[in-house]
């Protein structure tokens, strides 16, 4: 009764005016026991001024269904990943393993000190000395995402070589809300496997592309600009398939693709990647830590070259003589 008096009392008092019986107008006042129902059925009701009991009664499912629809669809859009969410919020890293302080990744003073990192943003770039952990870090990742180690997306399973640490049994994922429509795993140095595997293996409908038919830089781009959707998706090193212009495309589906709700994680040397608006970077040199794009190593010595080249040379061989 309290919903009624609340919000479909006018409902009730209404139809009893166009006279209809009280216990009818009673009936379908409390029914009407929200704003949106009480307002619905009284504008309908001012504007048609019915007659029969059933045609108020017909209005009155129509105006239910209405309100369930748009309940669902609220429903739905919350479901939806919010632009701010990530796929994958960050990782720790259980360093009390069984194995992990035997295997060689212990030996990674970068690594050492890392216990838990979180991704705030839709591009993530690792940078950093050869051998300081990055490949590493990002190819446990990778597998425990459930991605395979050698490349691909989450249905390759090939195999040419097993040689991947034990990292990635040490990690916890911290996952967002929602599931990624895709992911993979893309490396520069092992995608000729991939790609072969991918022919061999995974193209039973001959529908495929065939990603030996053009070079190795070109067919490594249409790779990652294939596979659309908003995704999960781990690079290593992709400069080295890609010339500069190649890498400055690579920079604009990124920042578009991320926009658009996909997630990168990315091991790089490149300083025009590096570059790329709103990502965060994280740097192995030493210990993990976010660094501004300026203050990277990639970016310091290329920006030493470029204004001071003869300079520089003659130091450099100098110093080599």
């Amino acid at each position: 009764m309290t919903g009624m008096r609340s919000f479909g009392w006018n409902v009730a008092e209404r139809l009893r005016s166009l006279g209809f019986p009280a216990d009818f107008a009673a009936a379908v006042g409390s029914c009407a026991d929200t704003p949106y129902l009480s307002r619905r059925m009284l504008g309908y009701l001012n504007s048609a001024s019915p007659r029969k009991e059933e045609d108020v009664a017909d209005e009155l499912l129509i105006i239910w269904e209405d309100r369930d629809r748009f309940r669902e669809k609220m429903i739905n859009r919350r479901r939806k990943k919010p632009m701010n969410d990530r796929f994958l919020r960050g990782f720790s890293i259980d360093w009390t393993a069984r194995g992990l302080r035997e295997s060689y990744v212990a030996g990674i003073p970068s690594l050492q000190s890392l216990r838990e990192m979180a991704f705030t943003c839709g591009i993530t770039f690792f940078c950093g000395e050869n051998g300081s952990g990055k490949s590493t870090l990002l190819e446990a990742l990778a597998i425990a995402c459930g991605l395979n180690p050698e490349g691909g997306t989450q249905n390759y399973r090939f195999s040419t070589y097993d040689d991947y640490s034990r990292l990635s049994e040490a990690i916890r994922l911290s996952r967002g809300i929602s599931r990624p429509e895709r992911s993979y795993f893309l490396r520069a140095e092992s995608f000729f496997n991939m790609a072969t595997a991918a022919l061999r293996e995974y193209n039973p409908d001959g529908r495929m592309p065939d990603y030996h038919a053009r070079s190795h830089g070109e067919s490594f781009l249409d790779f990652i600009l294939d596979n659309r959707g908003a995704g999960l998706y781990l690079m290593d090193e992709p400069e080295a398939a890609l010339s500069p212009q190649r890498q400055l495309e690579l920079l604009v589906y990124l920042v578009q693709a991320s926009r658009a709700g996909s997630q990168f994680i990315i091991a790089t040397h490149s300083p025009l990647l590096l570059g790329t608006p709103g990502a965060e970077i994280w740097s192995f040199d030493d210990t993990v830590h976010p660094v501004s794009y300026r203050d990277t190593g990639s970016f310091q010595i290329m920006d030493l070259f470029l204004n001071n080249r003869e300079r520089f040379l003659r130091e450099l061989l100098r110093e080599n003589d």
